[in-house]
């Protein structure tokens, strides 16, 4: 792992990323990804996968292997369904944290299908974020964390959801095996008095979850948009409108320099 001291600024809308359709879902890839290849653009910071994921109901992804990656998956509408190797077995939903360890080997799914496990249907696409960033070593012990946050999210502030940078060890919802890795959520009114301030980082990762919003140096940013910061961080955001924001602070990329 390497940093950089180049200033940048990436912009990157959200029509112009790669994308998965199939009959039940509907996916859009920040980055390479499966079948999707592009070799200049494979990853920012540590962060390897940022998929917009829209899942029908009774649908999803089968039981599938992972390693050696830090999962954390955020979910925006509807719920879904967790069920891994280690025994985990729950249900996702908008404000619950959640994040899995691949380590040295773990089978899960995720689908679209909460009624199995709460009784009541429904006919609700699910839609999520999942990210994928590389842990500081391979062949760690896999694991699985969990935590609802929904009321911190509520204060409109940026809450640190899952990091591994000692600096926000007692304030994170929940950990990942990344020490040069935190990620940000901010819920944001659409009120022009409410501000975030970005951190400084040497790299950050500003995806624009749902809404529009203003990004200093940058302008207008929609819904799927995205904009990639090396050595150029403490921007301030204002939401036009109701909206939600994904960040991930990098303080260490991968590859040389």
């Amino acid at each position: 792992m390497s940093t950089l001291t180049t200033p940048h600024i990436d912009v990157h809308r959200a029509g112009d990323r790669m994308k998965t359709r199939v009959s039940w879902l509907d996916s859009k890839h920040s980055f390479s990804f499966g079948e999707h290849y592009d070799p200049d653009n494979t990853h920012h910071g540590l962060l390897l996968v940022n998929n917009d994921d829209v899942v029908s109901p009774g649908q999803g992804f089968d039981t599938h292997p992972h390693r050696d990656m830090e999962i954390v998956t955020w979910v925006l509408g509807g719920s879904l369904v967790h069920q891994d190797s280690l025994g985990h077995s729950g249900i996702i939903y908008p404000g619950l944290a959640q994040r899995m360890s691949a380590g040295t080997g773990i089978l899960h799914s995720e689908k679209n299908d909460a009624w199995r496990i709460d009784g009541a249907r429904h006919d609700e696409p699910v839609h999520f974020v999942q990210m994928w960033v590389v842990p500081d070593e391979p062949g760690l012990t896999p694991g699985y964390q969990q935590l609802e946050i929904d009321d911190e999210l509520a204060s409109g502030g940026l809450v640190t959801v899952a990091a591994g940078l000692p600096r926000y060890r007692d304030r994170t919802a929940i950990a990942i095996n990344s020490s040069h890795a935190a990620f940000h959520v901010a819920r944001m009114t659409g009120d022009p008095e409410h501000v975030i301030d970005l951190p400084d980082a040497p790299y950050l990762h500003v995806f624009v979850a749902s809404g529009e919003v203003e990004m200093e140096g940058v302008g207008t940013l929609d819904e799927g948009d995205a904009v990639r910061l090396t050595r150029s961080g403490g921007q301030r955001v204002i939401a036009r409108r109701p909206s939600e924001i994904l960040v991930w602070e990098m303080h260490a990329r991968l590859g040389a320099q």
